[in-house]
Parts: structure tokens; sequence; C-alpha cells
């Protein structure tokens, strides 16, 4: 996907969840397009939001003709979710998931690598209780 001149590549997600979070209350893509000004195309702003949408970050309801988008859970999680989603598409495009997973936590710091063990246990603890 190529970036707009002037934008680092995701800057313009970043600009529309900012939005988001500014105004607290779901909003349309003509909400957030005027937000955030005319420079861009109406279309690239629900592009955008179609694709957060897409991604589990944004949920949406519709609202006469045009879809109000929400954050999908907390706010401040939006960037873990992203990575998550990041994350799944790299094991998805790749032929030895097993290979990926291992290398991936043989480069983890010894307290992410604690983390990460903890998490496994428990998601295991949920799964069986």
């Amino acid at each position: 996907m190529a970036t707009l001149p002037g934008r680092p590549r995701g800057g313009l997600e970043r600009e529309v969840l900012a939005a988001l979070a500014a105004a607290g209350r779901p909003m349309t893509a003509g909400e957030v397009h005027a937000d955030l000004g005319s420079e861009l195309a109406y279309t690239t702003v629900m592009t955008t939001l179609t694709r957060l949408h897409g991604k589990g970050v944004l949920a949406r309801e519709q609202v006469g003709r045009a879809y109000a988008y929400r954050f999908v859970g907390d706010p401040e999680q939006v960037e873990a979710s992203l990575a998550a989603h990041r994350m799944r598409r790299v094991l998805d495009a790749g032929t030895d998931r097993a290979g990926v997973l291992a290398h991936f936590v043989a480069d983890l710091n010894p307290e992410d690598e604690q983390l990460l063990t903890e998490l496994l246990r428990a998601t295991d603890a949920e799964v069986d209780g």
C-alpha cells in the first residue's frame, strides 16, 4: 500500500483513530473527514475506516445510510490490536508457522518471554476453567 506524500506509513490510520478518540463517540466517515480537513478525499477516509473495521479495531453500526464507527474495547489498546493483526498476517503468509513462532520466541528478551509464558498459562486456565 502506497503512503501519501508527507505522511508516514500508518499515519492516516493514526489520524483517523485520534479523531475518533478525541470525539469520544461513534463517528461517520463524513464526520471524520470533516474533522481531518479537506486535504483528504472522503473515499480515502471511508476506506481507512473500513480497513480498521476489517482489522478488528473498530466496530460499526448503520446510522441512516452511513455507518458510525467506534472503538472495539478500550481505545488505549488500539496499538496492541494493530500489532497483533500484523503478526497474524505474517503467520498466515508463511508456510512454516512453527518456524516463525520459534524464531520470534528465541528473539524475546527474558522479561517478554516470561510475560508470554504467563499469558499462555492464563489462556489455558480460561479454557480449562
